[in-house]
């Protein structure tokens, strides 16, 4: 239980604060207006090729051939056809890459490179900007001109590449980073949420390292026994959670440092970014709903535009579905988004039934109470079947009394589903 398949964690944290003395030189060297607005966008596309080249090594022309091929489609191809070809080409390359990756872990057994794996999720964050991109130039939220030497290229380039968020990071979008880079006047960094996220990762990394004792101290999922697994599974689960809201939280400070931070934005009409880390609505609400929307915030808001608003049939599970192709197939992940997605299909009609319910204050604190408990084991289950990943997982999972706590939300989906159709099949009943 000590090697948590967290490898690519600390890797990316080095290379963030390597980055980071340079994300405040860019700052200073715009807010004393010494970088034209070509040079930012060429400073901020150096920098992430060179971010690029130290972190990934030979890997990184994984990134560049992606990224300069879809700058070469939004060139070429017309906006009724961009996103598809944009779409297909970028997620075919991310899918080979990830078969490069299964093919290590599971046909040769060995372990994947660090680099390797650095890379692969640079490419999933570059996925969601190529994608985003070539939606808003299909919608006409952003005109290209068909010649190489139009301005559009740099600009595309630097966005794609831009190396506050090579790495990680809030997704931004494109019309958002364009009017920070051309803004006339830079603003000075505002050290109030620097002082906020500084004091919340040092609380995040002592909280880590004091479930990191108690998981030294605890037996594993291999040798645990009854309802001692639901512990095993609520405390490894609660140190993934964990490095999340501190990756997440090391990404906006790095977006600040460079003055690309929610704070200093620019407001850009109907944009409305987010941050990722929302951890306060993510460990206090009693439905799993919510906590769908909240967690990755701004990946649950592209997967939204991307996948579930333009679905025509099933859109729930099609978007789980495809976030489970996104995050690279492996047997763990493939389950847990599927059974994400009919735990949140029964939260919706559980909650929706519940709130009908004449109930108590009291009976309302032992409900929510009761749900906010369930909600953090499920994700509990489903976090350990995406992050572990393997088949070996999977049935320590299904073989534990950690099963239980999913199995019941699927009893209550079956259960109201046949109620919900019987109330619609019965005929309607008229008194005086």
């Amino acid at each position: 239980m000590d090697e948590l398949p967290l490898f690519y964690f600390h890797p990316v944290t080095l290379y963030q604060g390597v980055a980071f003395p340079f994300a405040l030189l860019f700052n200073f060297f715009c807010a004393m207006d010494f970088f034209s607005i070509t040079a930012r966008y060429i400073f901020l596309l150096l920098g992430g090729c060179l971010l690029a080249w130290l972190a990934m090594a030979r890997y990184a022309m994984l990134i560049f051939i992606p990224a300069f091929c879809a700058v070469a489609l939004f060139q070429s191809v017309g906006p009724d056809k961009v996103h598809h070809w944009a779409f297909s080409f970028q997620m075919t390359w991310q899918t080979l890459c990830h078969l490069g990756l299964h093919y290590t872990e599971y046909y040769l057994q060995e372990p994947p490179c660090v680099r390797f794996c650095i890379t692969l999720s640079s490419l999933m964050l570059l996925s969601q900007r190529v994608t985003w991109l070539s939606l808003d130039i299909s919608e006409g939220k952003v005109m290209v001109k068909e010649a190489w030497r139009s301005p559009c290229v740099l600009p595309f380039c630097s966005y794609l590449l831009f190396f506050p968020a090579l790495l990680g990071g809030p997704l931004c979008s494109f019309r958002r980073f364009q009017a920070q880079v051309s803004r006339p006047l830079w603003p000075p960094l505002s050290f109030h949420p620097a002082t906020r996220r500084g004091l919340l990762l040092l609380g995040l990394e002592l909280l880590k390292t004091l479930v990191r004792g108690m998981l030294r101290a605890s037996a594993s999922l291999t040798s645990c026994h009854g309802f001692g697994c639901v512990y095993v599974m609520w405390t490894t689960a609660t140190l993934f959670k964990l490095t999340y809201y501190s990756h997440w939280i090391l990404d906006e400070f790095l977006l600040w440092a460079a003055g690309f931070g929610l704070d200093s934005r620019p407001p850009v009409h109907g944009e409305g970014d987010v941050l990722d880390a929302d951890i306060w609505t993510l460990e206090t609400t009693h439905k799993l709903s919510l906590f769908t929307r909240t967690w990755n915030q701004s990946t649950a808001k592209w997967l939204r535009r991307l996948v579930f608003e333009r679905a025509k049939a099933w859109p729930r599970l099609q978007t789980f579905a495809f976030s489970a192709w996104w995050h690279g197939l492996h047997p763990g992940q493939v389950f847990g988004f599927l059974c994400w997605a009919l735990m949140v299909e029964a939260d919706y009609l559980i909650h929706g039934y519940a709130s009908v319910l004449p109930r108590s204050w009291l009976g309302r604190l032992l409900y929510r109470a009761i749900t906010w408990a369930h909600t953090q084991l499920i994700i509990a289950y489903i976090l350990l079947a995406v992050e572990l990943r393997s088949l070996s997982t999977l049935r320590l999972l299904g073989v534990s009394y950690n099963s239980l706590f999913p199995l019941v939300y699927c009893i209550s989906l079956v259960l109201l589903t046949r109620r919900k159709k019987q109330a619609k099949a019965s005929p309607a009943t008229f008194t005086d």
